[in-house]
C-alpha cells in the first residue's frame, strides 16, 4: 500500500474519505405558498410550533456551500498500528486556530477523525450502533450541541458533550464505557476526554461525514 494511504484508525496514515455530494432536502417557498400549496402563513405556524425542520434546512445548506470550499488533506496524525477500544488522540500543534472543521467517521474501522482547515487534529476508536439500531451512512449537520444531555428515549441515559446529528437521537458523544463487547443505540460514543476537545473545537453547522471503510490520498480533497 503507498505510504500516503491507509485505513483510518489503521495504520500510521489513514484517512477516511466522504465520497458523493451531500444530499440536502429542502424547498422554496413562494411569497404567498409553498411548493406543495401551502400557504405561507401556516408554513410560517409550521415553522413556529416545530423550527427543527427550519434549522436544520439552513444548517444543511450552509453545510452544503461550506463543502463546494476547498479541503485538502494536508496532515494526518502518526499514529502507529490499530487503533485500540479506548484509545484517542489530539494533537493540534501547528494547526491554525480558525478553520473549515470536518468530522470523519469510518464504520469499519469504527475510528473518528477531526480535521480543521485540512489537518487532522484528533482521532478516537468509537462505539457504534448495531445491526438492530445501526449508526446511519451519510453527511451530516452538527444541530446542536448539548453539554449535559441525556437520552429521553433510552432511560435517561447520559449522554455528555454532545453534537446532535439528527433530531431522533443520533449523536457524537461521550461515553463511560468504549470498550469492545458494548455498542450503542446508533449514536457514536467517544472516550469523554476526546469528546470534551472535540465539543470545545466543533460548532452547529459543521459537516459530519460517516462512510464504511473509504480512504484518500494526502492532497486530495476530503469533500
Amino acid at each position: 500500500m503507498d505510504a500516503t494511504l491507509k485505513w483510518i484508525g489503521g495504520t500510521t496514515l489513514a484517512v477516511l474519505l466522504a465520497l458523493g455530494a451531500l444530499a440536502f432536502g429542502g424547498g422554496l417557498m413562494a411569497e404567498s405558498a409553498t411548493a406543495d400549496g401551502t400557504s405561507a402563513a401556516v408554513a410560517a405556524e409550521q415553522v413556529r410550533i416545530d423550527p427543527r425542520p427550519a434549522i436544520e434546512a439552513k444548517l444543511a445548506a450552509d453545510a452544503e456551500r461550506r463543502a463546494a470550499e476547498p479541503f485538502l488533506i494536508k496532515r494526518v496524525l502518526p499514529i502507529e498500528g490499530p487503533m485500540k477500544y479506548g484509545e484517542w488522540h489530539w494533537d493540534t500543534a501547528g494547526v491554525p486556530e480558525t478553520g473549515k472543521l470536518v468530522v470523519t467517521v469510518d464504520l469499519e474501522a469504527r475510528v473518528v477523525s477531526v480535521f480543521r482547515d485540512g489537518y487532522e487534529i484528533g482521532a478516537a476508536v468509537a462505539m457504534l450502533g448495531t445491526d438492530s439500531h445501526p449508526t446511519p451512512i451519510g453527511n451530516f449537520p452538527i444541530l446542536t450541541k448539548e453539554r449535559h444531555n441525556v437520552s429521553e428515549k433510552y432511560g435517561n441515559a447520559p449522554m455528555p458533550w454532545t453534537l446532535r446529528l439528527t433530531w431522533d437521537g443520533i449523536a457524537i458523544h461521550g461515553g463511560n464505557v468504549v470498550e469492545n463487547g458494548y455498542a450503542s443505540h446508533g449514536c457514536i460514543a467517544v472516550p469523554d476526554p476526546f469528546a470534551d476537545k472535540l465539543f470545545d473545537a466543533a460548532r452547529t453547522g459543521d459537516l459530519v461525514v460517516i462512510t464504511r471503510g473509504q480512504r484518500i490520498g494526502m492532497g486530495d480533497s476530503l469533500l
